[in-house]
C-alpha cells in the first residue's frame, strides 16, 4: 500500500507540473524555453514551487496515511474528550479555527500539518499520552497550535520553493557553460550530468538553510506555547522527552520537521534544536 501511495503521489506531482507548463503556454503565451534566461528561470520556478505546494496541499492526507493517524470525530473515552476540549480551548485563544485532531500509535511525539492555518491537523502519539500528565500534554499541544497560528507550514513551503528554484536555475546555468564546445554547441549528456551533480550539491546547502529556519521556528513555537498555556507545561514535557533516546522519538523523514522533537543527525541538518537549548530558551522567557 505504501508503495502504491508513493507511485500515485509521484505521478500526481509530475502530471500537475506538466499541466502547469501547458496552461502557461496555451493560455498565457508563456513558453518556458530553457535556452533563454527568462524561460529557464520560469521553468525552475514552476518545478521548484510546484513540488513544494503540491506536497503542502497533500500534507494532511499523506500524514494521516503515513503515520496511521486516526482522526477523532466523536470521542470514545475521557482521554479523547479531554484532547478535543483542550485543543478547542487553545485554538480559540490563538484565534484559529478548530483543527482536525488525531492520535497515532508510536513513541512520544506530536505534529501539526495542513495547507493553511484554518485547515490544519494536530496529532499526538499514544506514547505521548501515556508518558505525560495533562499539563505537559497541553504544553505540547500549545506548541503545535503555535506552529499553526504562525503559518509555519506555508512559510516552510515558500522557503523550500525559493531554494528549489535557485538550485535548479543556478545548476542549469553553470552546466550550460561547461557543456558547450568551442563552436557554442551544447553536449546534451554532459549538460544533464553536470546539472544533476550540481543540483545534488546545491541541494545540500539549500537543506542546511531550510533546517536553520526550522530550528528557528521551533524556538518561536516554544515561545508561543509558553504564552498559550504557561512555561511549565512545555518545559517539563521537553525535559521528559530529553531523557528518551532520540532514535526512539524520530518521526518518518517526511514528517520530522513538523514534530515536537526531531532526530538530530548533525547540528547543521537538524530540523530541531537540542532540547537543552530549548529548555534554556524557555527559562529565559
Amino acid at each position: 500500500m505504501a508503495l502504491i501511495m508513493l507511485i500515485v503521489m509521484n505521478l500526481a506531482v509530475m502530471a500537475s507540473l506538466y499541466i502547469a507548463l501547458f496552461v502557461l503556454s496555451a493560455f498565457f503565451g508563456i513558453h518556458l524555453d530553457p535556452q533563454s534566461m527568462t524561460g529557464l528561470f520560469l521553468m525552475a520556478a514552476v518545478f521548484g514551487f510546484g513540488g513544494s505546494f503540491i506536497s503542502l496541499l497533500l500534507s494532511k492526507w499523506m500524514a494521516k496515511r503515513s503515520m496511521g493517524v486516526e482522526v477523532i470525530d466523536t470521542p470514545r473515552n475521557e482521554t479523547e474528550e479531554w484532547l478535543l476540549t483542550t485543543i478547542a480551548k487553545l485554538s480559540a485563544k490563538a484565534g484559529l479555527k478548530m483543527p482536525e485532531v488525531g492520535i497515532f500509535v508510536g513513541a512520544p511525539n506530536a505534529f501539526a500539518t495542513g495547507w493553511n492555518r484554518n485547515d490544519a491537523l494536530v496529532a499526538v502519539s499514544t506514547g505521548l499520552l501515556e508518558l505525560m500528565d495533562p499539563k505537559e500534554i497541553e504544553g505540547v499541544l500549545a506548541h503545535e497550535i503555535s506552529h499553526v497560528k504562525h503559518g509555519d507550514m506555508i512559510t516552510m513551503t515558500l522557503m523550500q520553493g525559493v531554494l528549489n528554484t535557485f538550485v535548479i536555475f543556478i545548476s542549469r546555468i553553470i552546466a550550460d557553460i561547461f557543456a558547450r564546445d568551442r563552436d557554442g554547441n551544447t553536449n546534451t549528456f554532459m549538460y544533464m550530468g553536470i546539472s544533476f551533480v550540481l543540483e545534488m550539491v546545491f541541494s545540500l546547502f539549500a537543506t542546511a538553510i531550510l533546517m536553520w529556519f526550522s530550528r528557528y521556528r521551533e524556538f518561536k513555537a516554544d515561545e508561543g506555547a509558553a504564552r498559550l498555556s504557561g512555561k511549565e507545561g512545555i518545559y517539563y514535557a521537553l525535559a521528559k522527552l530529553g531523557q528518551i533516546p532520540k532514535e526512539e522519538l524520530a518521526l518518518p523523514s517526511d514528517m520530522k520537521a513538523f514534530g515536537i522533537v526531531g532526530f538530530v543527525l548533525s547540528s547543521l541538518f537538524a530540523s530541531h534544536p537540542p532540547i537543552e537549548e530549548r529548555l534554556r530558551h524557555i527559562e529565559s522567557l
